[in-house]
């Protein structure tokens, strides 16, 4: 992604136009104002003494801006990725200086790596104490530089509209991502000749590159010639809302289609051609057969490393079609034998007037059959298990058996790949997950920010005992704004993906991983919010119905197998054809493994 130092000549303040003064106001009045401008009606976070100026005026736009209040700052980026990803807009964050702008770099960081919409603003100290050590000064902005998209410092009242105008137009241009604001107080509390200028271009900064009609050709020759095309799609397609676009391509070529973890929900699951999750926790078939396919065509996505392994045995036989928006991603980690630079909501239309119409019946079958093996060896004692034990993906089996089509939030861990896996989605922005960072605590805030910017729409969290330790006190959150959100806790009384890796390659060595909880139960009690153990599969389904029939906030704890596995799982350093489906013993030779998995 472009960092500050990329597009930072674009950002002279002095390029917004300049309309007729209309009033005189404080600073901290013309962020107010500022936000309203851009249509902002919810924000999240937390104040503190150099931002208590905004705190002040923000009481005067009560009726017209609703500020949460969350328990920690962490709480307020995440609510905002949250209210980000559901929405489609622009999330909003506000803190104070010093720990609370620090308290958000780990969201900021979340949010930079799966490209989330966010202007988080931040109190600064005095302009006349910047330097000085003062009580609660931190230079936020080299602090934050590697993971914004841009940030700048206010030191002057009269920069404040221009800073927010440029902030919402770089965090949702083009790739979007995380802009931070530092307002020092003084800028608060002086005054100035408000005007505001929306911004809609800046000079230097391109967000959106023009579709190369030599690339177009190229990409739709090899897609009309492939025999045995595969497409891979990721959060570009959410993020461009090129669902419909997505969809009608697809749909013409006739290839299998395979999501990353952040490209799940762009369409529905039960749709024929998909064929399931990539990556290390991901399905058999497309794993497997993406080193056969002849044409890999990737739209909206970026080749990470859990997405492909060892990139020395990662479709070395295909030739590679390349849809991006970002050209840095490009050749980043896979050779793009063909590059179509752009916004996919554009480019794919313009691809399709190229296309021929097809299909691979034959190329699908073989998808379809690896997918009776992994259905036999893992998906059926997944979702119907013979153990005593509950099984997590059975909890996620339930909550797809009311049709609910609820937003799914998930923390980090087995939890989440077992919800990746299993949940059914039918609408976009269905799923909204920690991704690129992988962060702990990142569930319950993030579900909240969801259920603010869809309040008709149903939302739970999936989270696991661990995760949600880490941003618990939110709970008071759901309580403080009587927000409906249902929260299931995966309680197996480990940090469970650290314990699985322990046992596969750490010689079941489970070091810090055994962890004895609290009484979940009392502390939903201790917020007021209703609650329930389920500890017997008889009574499960039964539980999740009376917990989404119920009008409020709703905790339930299910308690799930101590040490069940998530499967298939690569093996890191393997290739991604190289699956294992089974709890097999990781020092298990080659020829051995190979007739294991494949037999």
């Amino acid at each position: 992604m472009n960092t500050v130092s990329m597009i930072s000549d674009a950002m002279n303040l002095s390029e917004t136009k300049v309309l007729p003064v209309t009033e005189t106001i404080s600073g901290s009045q013309a962020i107010i104002k500022s936000l309203l401008a851009e249509g902002v009606s919810q924000i999240f976070g937390y104040p503190g003494g150099a931002i208590m100026p905004t705190y002040d005026a923000l009481m005067d736009f009560e009726n017209q801006l609703e500020h949460i209040l969350v328990r920690h700052e962490q709480g307020a980026v995440h609510a905002a990725q949250g209210y980000a990803r559901a929405s489609g807009d622009v999330g909003v964050c506000i803190a104070t200086s010093g720990p609370g702008a620090t308290n958000l770099i780990t969201g900021i960081a979340d949010a930079y790596l799966d490209s989330t919409p966010l202007v988080c603003i931040t109190g600064q100290v005095f302009a006349h104490l910047l330097g000085t050590d003062a009580f609660q000064e931190i230079d936020i902005l080299d602090i934050s530089m590697p993971v914004t998209k841009w940030n700048y410092k206010v030191t002057q009242a009269s920069e404040i509209p221009a800073a927010i105008a440029k902030a919402f137009y770089v965090a949702k241009s083009g790739r979007p991502g995380p802009v931070l604001i530092d307002i020092t107080k003084n800028a608060q509390v002086e005054s100035l000749d408000f005007v505001y200028q929306v911004c809609r271009n800046l000079s230097s900064y391109q967000p959106y590159p023009r579709p190369n009609q030599m690339a177009l050709a190229q990409a739709a020759s090899l897609i009309n010639s492939a025999k045995k095309p595969l497409v891979l799609f990721g959060q570009g397609v959410i993020l461009g809302s090129a669902d419909t676009e997505f969809l009608k391509f697809a749909e013409r070529i006739g290839a299998p289609l395979a999501s990353t973890v952040l490209g799940l929900s762009a369409i529905p699951t039960d749709h024929p051609q998909y064929v399931g999750m990539l990556g290390m926790h991901g399905n058999y078939a497309p794993n497997k057969l993406t080193n056969e396919c002849d044409v890999l065509i990737a739209v909206g996505m970026r080749f990470d490393d859990r997405v492909t392994s060892n990139l020395e045995f990662y479709a070395k036989q295909a030739q590679v079609v390349h849809f991006e928006i970002d050209p840095s991603e490009v050749n980043k980690n896979v050779h793009a034998d063909v590059a179509v630079i752009g916004d996919v909501k554009q480019t794919l239309p313009e691809l399709m007037k190229q296309l021929d119409s097809n299909e691979h019946l034959a190329w699908m079958t073989e998808f379809n059959e690896l997918h009776q093996v992994e259905t036999k060896k893992i998906i059926q004692q997944d979702l119907s298990p013979n153990t005593k034990e509950i099984n997590m993906a059975e909890v996620i089996g339930g909550l797809n058996d009311l049709h609910e089509n609820p937003i799914v939030v998930t923390d980090v861990g087995q939890h989440q790949m077992v919800a990746c896996r299993y949940a059914e989605f039918e609408k976009t922005r269905s799923l909204i997950t920690s991704g690129g960072l992988g962060t702990m605590g990142f569930c319950l805030p993030a579900a909240i920010g969801a259920k603010f910017a869809c309040p008709d729409r149903p939302v739970v969290g999936i989270v696991g005992d661990g995760g949600v330790q880490m941003t618990i006190q939110e709970l008071g959150v759901l309580m403080q704004h009587k927000l409906p959100v249902k929260v299931i806790i995966l309680n197996n009384q480990f940090l469970g993906m650290v314990r699985q890796w322990q046992e596969l390659y750490f010689d079941k060595r489970y070091a810090a991983t055994k962890m004895n909880n609290p009484n979940f139960g009392m502390i939903a009690d201790g917020y007021g919010i209703a609650n329930h153990q389920v500890t017997d599969r008889e009574e499960l389904a039964s539980a999740l119905k009376v917990m989404m029939d119920h009008p409020g906030a709703y905790v339930l704890e299910v308690m799930v197998a101590q040490q069940d596995n998530v499967f298939p799982i690569i093996t890191p350093g393997a290739s991604v054809a190289d699956m294992n489906l089974g709890p097999l013993d990781i020092n298990t030779n080659t020829e051995e493994h190979e007739e294991r998995v494949d037999g």
